[in-house]
C-alpha cells in the first residue's frame, strides 16, 4: 500500500561493492537543518561503523573458554579444600 508521504532520503554508494550496492538512510522529520556535506559525512560514518565487527576473532574463543573453565575448576577445588 502506498501512502502520500514524502521523506528525505540519502543514498550512499559503498566504495567496495562486493555484496551491497547502496545504503539508504531516511532523515527524521524533526531533523535539524545541516549542510549536504555534513549529511553525507554522517551517513558514511554510520555505514562504516556497521561494517566494523567488534566480535572476538574466532581463534580466541577456545582459549577464553579454557581459561574460564580453569578458573571455575580452581575456585571449586579451593572451596572443597577449605571445607574438608
Amino acid at each position: 500500500m502506498v501512502k502520500g508521504i514524502s521523506r528525505q532520503v540519502i543514498v550512499v554508494q559503498p566504495s567496495a561493492q562486493e555484496i551491497f550496492e547502496q545504503a539508504i538512510f531516511l532523515l527524521k522529520d524533526d531533523a535539524p537543518v545541516v549542510s549536504e556535506e555534513r549529511l553525507l559525512q554522517e551517513a558514511k560514518k554510520l555505514a562504516g561503523a556497521s561494517m566494523q565487527s567488534k566480535k572476538l576473532p574466532l581463534y580466541l574463543y577456545g582459549p577464553v573458554w579454557a581459561a574460564g573453565g580453569a578458573l571455575l575448576v580452581g575456585f571449586v577445588w579451593l572451596l572443597t579444600a577449605m571445607v574438608y
